[in-house]
């Protein structure tokens, strides 16, 4: 569920993502638990800031100081 309403978001914010779907894919699932987790979803953004489960309120924040450093 909250799976499908992070990438609702993204999508809607014209972001660009790759979705992994550690259910089927085991090395998408042991780079979750090598992130020091194994809650999903994580939106990891400029491959530096993680997001575990749908907080759209911190998602917006990371991604509006993404923007701004890409200049968009």
């Amino acid at each position: 569920m909250f799976c499908r309403r992070t990438e609702e978001f993204l999508r809607a914010q014209g972001v660009e993502y790759t979705a992994k779907n550690v259910a089927d894919d085991e090395e998408a699932f042991a780079e979750l638990e090598r992130m020091g987790t194994i809650a999903t979803p994580v939106t990891v953004i400029g491959g530096e800031e993680m997001v575990v489960g749908f907080d759209r309120k911190e998602l917006e924040r990371l991604l509006s100081g993404k923007r701004e450093e890409d200049g968009i």
